[in-house]
């Protein structure tokens, strides 16, 4: 059932960005031709989040008859991206994409861990999954970022698994599992979650990857849990404050930062309610952004927001590290790939791998192109046991 390698390109399939890039996303781990083919014909009837949310469901439901299990599942992940928090349809689309993929990879629900997980007075469960080759050269472990499920990353552990590293891929507070069944928002203390998982599992010395917004909390978590002894970045994402606020023009940018800093709440929910009118996926960022981190409003998430970045914990990394970028990454410069590498002054070794337009790799977790993303970080893996 795991192929050996994964589809390569990035297709114009749909001309507002982030929705192309979405379906790319999808594309990307099923592989099927065919999935082009329909979400092409779909495209010209998405204007907006509800008509994505209604011919996505509309495609699940067609691939579901037909038997196309996988591409059914991935279509009602793609519904359910665009949703928002209060949506009745969400949980539901959420559910049918989890039992398409169980069902097609031979997933027992009883082989997601449940690890118990208490912050303070917020006790919940942090999902994960454990994969094991017949002979284990090393542990990886495995997260996500802002919007992914590990459900959706199943063929790259899988193809971890078949190179020869044992694969612990988890949810945090507010991932998946962690935020929508167990209620946990997202902390900054990445450290607590991880070290929750080593101590579950009872590993050390082990690679921790994060992909996307998992890029800096990887660095988050790594700073302070000893067990932690290579460190991969799969992107960059230095400051999650930064990449919400590029979604507005240079003049607001530089408003919302100073009404910030002077704690001008309510200025800043109503230059954010302006901004949200004219920017769907301004709007989309933000409601989410909020439910992910447990805040009540754009100014508390905001606040929230800029405890998320590496500046403050990249001095105290001593680890080898792996940096992954997109030379075109559509959330943020290609600058941030060389200052994280500035401001890892301690880090036992680094490497970095820009990925490139003629790679099919250019864009944010290279979409277009996850097999060579993936190759890397199995060829310096392997370089450095």
């Amino acid at each position: 059932m795991t192929p050996t390698t994964f589809p390569v390109g990035f297709y114009p399939l749909h001309q507002d960005i982030s929705m192309n890039f979405q379906m790319n996303r999808w594309f990307s781990w099923v592989g099927e031709a065919g999935m082009l083919d329909e979400m092409r014909s779909v495209a010209p009837r998405i204007a907006s989040y509800s008509d994505w949310k209604r011919e996505f469901l509309a495609l699940a439901e067609s691939a579901s008859r037909q038997g196309h299990l996988l591409r059914s599942g991935y279509y009602f992940r793609a519904a359910e991206f665009f949703m928002r928090a209060d949506d009745a349809d969400r949980e539901s689309a959420r559910e049918k994409f989890l039992s398409a993929v169980r069902a097609v990879y031979g997933l027992d629900q009883n082989e997601r861990h449940a690890i118990p997980y208490t912050d303070g007075q917020i006790s919940g469960f942090l999902p994960a999954y454990r994969f094991t080759p017949a002979q284990s050269r090393g542990t990886i472990v495995f997260f996500g970022g802002f919007d992914s499920y590990i459900e959706e990353l199943m063929q790259a552990f899988f193809y971890l698994r078949d190179a020869g590293y044992e694969v612990i891929a988890f949810e945090g507070p507010g991932q998946g599992g962690a935020l929508n069944e167990a209620g946990l928002p997202m902390t900054a203390e990445w450290h607590k979650p991880v070290k929750a998982v080593l101590d579950y599992f009872q590993v050390d010395r082990v690679t921790l990857i994060g992909l996307s917004m998992g890029g800096g909390l990887v660095f988050r978590a790594a700073a302070f849990e000893p067990r932690v002894d290579r460190v991969i970045a799969y992107d960059i994402f230095t400051d999650f404050l930064d990449v919400n606020l590029r979604q507005v023009n240079p003049l607001q940018r530089k408003l919302l930062t100073v009404m910030l800093n002077l704690r001008a709440a309510a200025v800043v929910n109503a230059m954010v309610a302006r901004v949200a009118k004219k920017s769907p996926v301004a709007e989309w960022g933000i409601e989410e952004g909020m439910h992910v981190t447990g805040t009540s409003s754009p100014y508390e998430f905001f606040r929230k927001a800029k405890q998320f970045h590496t500046a403050d914990v990249s001095t105290l990394i001593k680890q080898d590290v792996l940096l992954l970028a997109g030379s075109e990454d559509h959330y943020g410069p290609v600058e941030r790939l060389f200052q994280q590498i500035k401001m890892l002054t301690n880090a036992r070794s680094i490497t970095a791998r820009l990925f490139t337009r003629i790679e099919s790799a250019e864009n944010h977790c290279q979409v277009g192109n996850y097999g060579l993303a993936l190759r890397t970080i199995v060829n310096w893996q392997d370089g450095m046991s």
